[in-house]
């Protein structure tokens, strides 16, 4: 079926709607040379609003490649990938730059911090695109940066951080729009075990308080304390969900991971 929705209904639908992702028999084929690598093999999932997911998997199980789908970032090769109830694939560059600039706030486990930048300028630099003017661009900035402990670091540029302070610096610029969606890839895989911990709790702090969605895809089974649900993924399938309350979690395992 065609779709009929003009560039301005999809851009409402994606400010209105209080439904945040669900997927439909996505698959995606990268094509190498003569072969083909199915990195997703028909996904079908859904995350309500105000949900804390993350996403597991051994590499090569196609964990990466369905983070990507669910934010944006790449597109299926077959099947359907929902935003807000919006089809991804249906948007064009302008739509997807909108979605990705108001409706998703980005964690990479390398910060990916502007190096010339201050820790303010790079929280603030987001919401300059979405709009907003320098005076409120700053108050909003240094209050984001203020929750996420460095009101005394806001003129800080990221060599004068830590791995940690830089996370949180890009904790505050993810939520610098309101997102309806943070997507948090390996957010602790450059730090150590505590300021790990750390920035694990502070995410779960902001989506309490905020209600935003949390997907993150991660190897840190300290992430399973704070998740309400965890997505295993397999050879390019859900392999299985399962329930915080539902997992047990030992010193060296995970009841049902291999």
């Amino acid at each position: 079926m065609a779709d009929t929705q003009t560039q301005e209904e999809r851009v409402a639908a994606l400010a209105e709607a209080s439904t945040v992702v669900r997927t439909q028999d996505v698959k995606k084929v990268y094509v190498m040379g003569d072969e083909e690598v199915h990195a997703l093999k028909g996904v079908d999932l859904e995350v309500p609003q105000g949900e804390y997911l993350s996403i597991m998997g051994p590499s090569g199980s196609g964990k990466s490649t369905l983070f990507n789908m669910v934010g944006g970032l790449d597109k299926p090769s077959d099947g359907k990938v929902y935003i807000d109830d919006v089809d991804v694939a249906q948007l064009d560059a302008y739509e997807l730059a909108w979605l990705r600039c108001r409706k998703i706030g980005y964690i990479f486990q390398s910060y990916n911090l502007i190096p010339v930048m201050t820790a303010l300028e790079n929280v603030t630099l987001p919401m300059v695109f979405a709009g907003l003017t320098s005076d409120e661009a700053r108050e909003k900035g240094v209050h984001l940066l203020t929750k996420v402990g460095l009101g005394e670091r806001v003129t800080h540029k990221p060599f004068e951080l830590s791995g940690g302070q830089q996370q949180r610096v890009a904790v505050a610029r993810a939520f610098a729009n309101d997102p309806a969606i943070i997507l948090a890839d390996e957010p602790t895989g450059n730090l150590d075990l505590v300021t790990g911990k750390e920035i694990i709790e502070l995410l779960r702090e902001m989506n309490k308080e905020s209600g935003v969605t949390v997907i993150s895809a991660t190897h840190d089974h300290k992430m399973l304390s704070v998740s309400d649900r965890v997505v295993w993924v397999r050879d390019g399938r859900v392999d299985r969900i399962i329930n915080r309350d539902e997992l047990t979690i030992e010193v060296g395992q995970i009841d049902g991971e291999e």
